[in-house]
């Protein structure tokens, strides 16, 4: 349980770093009081992560385990290209974070449990659950989670700004990589031809698909950000 408590801890940390739900806690708590955004934070992810282990724990009982290695270490491989990537707010997640009204907690509680469905973070919990103690992953990847979005929150608030993305973001991704050939090479030890033939079709799709979106993700945001440039340089005319 120890162990599955530390892995759970160490995967989901280094996930929500550059996550958009880092960026939510960061965006709620310049405009409320912080105790309460990290309050909503921890219900929120204790709740989806209840969800996410229970979903894993009993996938993992039906498949092999060197399977289940596997198939963690190229979910493990996603989570670096999408770290890779970078996460950013959506329009209507930006407006939500910025015109909160009546009960906050509440308000921030349910804009978090949007969030994480389907995020890189829920899918990881079911992959650690899978193969772990249920009960250490799913402590260890709340607290993972509610402790990133609290380093977010000091220091956004310490600076007044965000922290740096790409940094962030290349330092993450390494892990992840690291954790992925760990998890591959563990999976494939003495595994059948067809398996490893497979897994490294599986990769090679994985790092062509990833490679393209990364590369048109950076390139529409570079572009964005000219415009941006341009649009500001621009002398403003005052009508007399």
């Amino acid at each position: 349980m120890v162990a599955a408590f530390l892995l759970g801890f160490g995967v989901i940390f280094v996930a929500e770093l550059g996550d958009k739900s880092q960026l939510m806690a960061l965006t709620y708590a310049l405009r409320y009081r912080w105790w309460v955004v990290l309050g909503a934070i921890l219900v929120a992810t204790t709740a989806v992560h209840a969800v996410s282990v229970f979903f894993g724990h009993f996938l993992g009982m039906s498949i092999p385990t060197h399977l289940m290695s596997v198939a963690a270490g190229l979910a493990m491989l996603a989570f670096a290209l999408w770290t890779l990537r970078g996460d950013e707010l959506s329009d209507d997640e930006t407006a939500r974070a910025a015109r909160v009204g009546g009960s906050v907690f509440l308000a921030v509680m349910s804009a978090f449990m949007l969030a994480e469905l389907g995020d890189k973070t829920m899918f990881a919990t079911i992959t650690l659950a899978a193969d772990n103690d249920w009960v250490g992953v799913w402590i260890g990847s709340t607290l993972g989670m509610v402790a990133a979005d609290a380093v977010a929150i000091a220091v956004g608030r310490l600076l007044g700004k965000h922290l740096p993305e790409r940094t962030v973001a290349l330092f993450a991704a390494a892990l992840f990589f690291g954790f992925a050939v760990w998890l591959l090479v563990d999976g494939l030890l003495g595994a059948s031809l067809p398996l490893l033939l497979g897994t490294l079709t599986a990769v090679a799709v994985l790092l062509a698909i990833g490679t393209v979106v990364i590369v048109r993700t950076w390139g529409r945001r570079a572009r964005e950000a000219l415009e941006h440039a341009r649009a500001s340089e621009e002398p403003v005319v005052v009508a007399e």
